[in-house]
């Protein structure tokens, strides 16, 4: 279909900052590449802060910028809204939004509570079967190609049943004792700290490629550096809880957790925003009984492939480079060896879910999915409350 045969859907997006540029850039390149059945229209950017929101509308092209996101809303013009927001401000919005007929991607994790994710996976799934109105939470690495290859082999059964999971996701940039305080680091507006920050992606991905459920876990957590010094503008919306310049660092800084799949699979999940020297490691290696996978987004265009069958003076495992037409989302790119990006990513999902909207289709992750990884974040922390008592985690409805 010719581009000016498609229909335009407008997209309001709320929130500016890192997350925002990086869905602008998603938005931006969904049809200079991909063909989706609709076109995007970056109609408006919300924030608080009219100069802030203002600079990153000039730097992607937003139309124009509204500071109260019930106005960008509200607007006629806005089909699409994007919620790249603290997580206490998710269930609000999108709630709101799909109220008002509003399509709807929230970044993740879904919300702060199970509870507010519950009601937010309520109102999707009304709204959807009511007036089809469609919704997406933003697990974003599920559209990494070598992920969803990764997913792809687990389903044809390359490496049979699945036995062993290993998930990890390293950052440092909180091992600075003097690295400010954040937003991201107060409970009241984060929910969690490293849980639900970034280990929300690995139990995303865990459960996305071996297509298997979380069905319980024992965990531990830990805050190293129990206070950082305040920003110098303090009127963020960080809590009162301060001494002397400080405030209280009110998440956990690590989780580490053992786990058993439905389907009987034992895994191990490691989120640390301590692992002095890691930037952005988020591995995976799921072992099964005819051959096993290997990830590590340091490294993101190569998936590592074990095939049991092969003899074992010829054996081990064998490095995929995912940059072939036939892999996921790879074919609208560059030739082979041309590697892709943290960024591309974004574009995949902006492509998917214009295609889902426009195709009348429910795109995934769905609410539901991300109310589900909200599931297994909280017993996480019940466990880590208890002392890591064996927490049973009850399976998707």
């Amino acid at each position: 279909m010719a581009a000016e045969d498609k229909p335009t859907l407008g997209v309001g997006m709320i929130g500016y900052s890192f997350m925002g540029r990086a869905h602008s850039q998603g938005w931006r390149g969904a049809h200079s590449f991909f063909d989706p059945p609709a076109l995007p229209r970056l109609v408006a950017i919300g924030g608080r802060d009219a100069a802030a929101a203002q600079e990153t509308a000039d730097r992607f092209g937003w139309e124009s910028v509204e500071t109260d996101w019930r106005e960008l809303i509200a607007r006629p013009d806005v089909d699409i809204v994007d919620i790249c927001t603290p997580g206490d401000t998710h269930a609000e919005i999108a709630v709101a939004a799909l109220a008002a007929g509003k399509h709807v991607l929230c970044e993740k994790p879904l919300a702060n509570t199970v509870e507010e994710a519950a009601t937010m996976a309520a109102a999707a799934a009304d709204a959807a079967r009511d007036r089809g109105v469609r919704s997406m939470v933003g697990f974003t690495y599920r559209r990494v190609p070598a992920i969803a290859y990764a997913r792809k082999l687990v389903q044809d059964g390359r490496i049979g049943e699945v036995r062993h999971v290993r998930a990890q996701y390293l950052q440092d940039w909180l091992v600075d004792p003097e690295a400010p305080l954040t937003w991201r680091l107060q409970k009241e507006r984060a929910g969690s700290g490293a849980l639900g920050d970034i280990g929300a992606h690995i139990i995303d991905l865990t459960q996305f490629v071996t297509g298997e459920s979380v069905a319980g876990v024992s965990a531990l957590t830990e805050t190293f550096v129990k206070e950082r010094p305040l920003p110098g503008d303090t009127a963020r919306g960080l809590s009162a809880d301060v001494s002397e310049g400080r405030g209280q660092v009110t998440v956990d800084d690590a989780a580490i957790f053992v786990g058993r799949l439905a389907g009987g699979a034992l895994a191990t999940f490691e989120a640390t925003r301590f692992a002095t020297g890691r930037k952005n490691a988020i591995r995976l290696e799921v072992n099964g009984s005819r051959g096993s996978l290997a990830f590590d987004f340091e490294n993101m265009n190569v998936l590592w492939l074990h095939d049991a069958a092969v003899p074992a003076v010829d054996g081990g495992f064998t490095r995929v480079l995912v940059t072939e037409p036939e892999h996921p989302y790879v074919a609208p790119w560059w030739p082979q060896g041309h590697l892709l990006g943290y960024e591309h990513g974004f574009t995949h999902q902006a492509a998917d879910f214009l295609t889902a909207v426009a195709e009348g289709a429910d795109p995934t992750p769905s609410f539901a999915d991300g109310l589900q990884v909200q599931t297994v974040l909280a017993a996480v922390e019940r466990s880590a409350a208890s002392g890591a008592a064996w927490t049973p985690i009850a399976p998707p409805s």
